[in-house]
Order: structure tokens, then sequence, then C-alpha cells
């Protein structure tokens, strides 16, 4: 039983980071909602509450909302690429500008939302549109949390491990150290343990948090 229990509404709950945090965040006790597609209440995990919407409809969302004192945004394009330019401004930001305005509308106290490390030499697109939903957030004025992990290492997602070695070499030389730790990759279960743990410890109201990648490495769930 988590010692801060929390009403959490997840959107993108049935996604690859969205169903393990599910489970992390059901197994330590917090009410959890699914915000979730038509047609897709059968991937959500047991013991979630799954509500179905538009999840581009602001007022849907808020009234999903109105009871949650936080929500994880992680609606987003599955395997992003530079060839899914056009998609990320289709549905990643559109969806971002809809659960900030909701969340917004109802003075929701914590917003977490996973954007992605910048800057960095590819995937300018997808980069772009993160950038602008955190300037939206921002200027909502809502206590948020934002995670900007680059590449998330899981089932299904682990063809950049082949960088590793590059990594560990860019970290011993100075001026590419900084980017190489910015850029860092970090595991689903390091990115579901700082995912937990921002939602069980919120910033004080009115404050904002960034997590970049050295911090998501070293984050633990307690």
């Amino acid at each position: 039983m988590a010692s801060n229990q929390r009403k959490v509404a997840i959107t993108g709950a049935t996604g690859y980071m969205g169903r393990a945090l599910t489970t992390q965040l059901v197994a330590r006790g917090h009410d959890v909602r699914a915000l979730i597609r038509p047609g897709s209440r059968h991937r959500v995990i047991a013991g979630a509450e799954p509500v179905t919407l538009d999840l581009f409809n602001v007022s849907e969302l808020a009234r999903a909302l109105w009871d949650r004192d936080t929500v994880v945004h992680l609606v987003g394009t599955a395997h992003p690429n530079p060839s899914k330019a056009e998609e990320f401004r289709r549905v990643d930001l559109p969806a971002a500008r809809a659960c900030i305005a909701a969340a917004a509308r109802n003075g929701l106290p914590h917003f977490v939302y996973v954007s992605v490390a910048h800057p960095a030499p590819v995937m300018q697109a997808y980069i772009a549109t993160r950038v602008d939903a955190e300037r939206e957030l921002a200027k909502t004025g809502l206590t948020a949390t934002i995670l900007r992990p680059w590449y998330v290492l899981g089932p299904g997602h682990r063809w950049p491990v082949v960088l590793k070695p590059f990594y560990a070499v860019a970290q011993l030389i100075p001026g590419m150290r900084a980017g190489a730790q910015r850029l860092n990759l970090v595991t689903l279960e390091q990115m579901v343990d700082a995912l937990v743990e921002a939602v069980e410890h919120p910033p004080r109201d009115g404050a904002g948090r960034i997590l970049e990648v050295p911090q998501i490495r070293r984050t633990r769930a307690h």
C-alpha cells in the first residue's frame, strides 16, 4: 500500500509505458482511472477503472478528471521515428493540448508529462511537438512534473542497446559528456519508477520540476 495514496488518471494507459505504470500504481494502492480510446477496454490492467472517451475532446477529458488529483499524460505515437513527423503534429500535440486544457479547467493539483530529452541531433519534429506541449503546460500555471527520457528500453524497444559502448566512451570525453548523459538510454523499469515517484511525491503547489535522464536513471520508487 502506498504511503501517499493518489487519485490518478492516465491517458495512454493501454500503451507500452502506460500498462507498466498502471500495474505499479494499482499494486501500490492508488485509485487509477485509465482514460482510453473506444475499443481498448480489454487492454486495461485489472484494478484500474476504464473510462472510454475522445482523448482530443477537452470537455470529455475535464469530466473524466473532475475528481482526480493527478493526471499522467502518455498519449503519443508508437515507435516514434523521423518518418512520423505528420503523426506527431496530428496526434501527439493535439492530445497533449486537450489534456492540458482539461486539467487547467479543473485546476488539477498535479500534471505529469512525459516529454523528450533535448536538444538532440535527430527527431526534430518529435522534439518540437513535445517542447510545444511543455510551453502550453507552463502557461497554465499548473503544478507539473516533466520527464525527459530519450529512448526507453523494454520489450520490443531494444535496438538502441547497440549504442551502449558509444555512450560509455562519450561520457569519458569532456566535450561530449553532458550530451551523452542527457541523451542516454533508460529502461522501462527506471521510467516507471520515476513516474511512480513523481505521482507519490508531487512538487509543492505552483512549482514545477523537470527530470532529465540522469535523474530518471537514479530514481527508485519507495
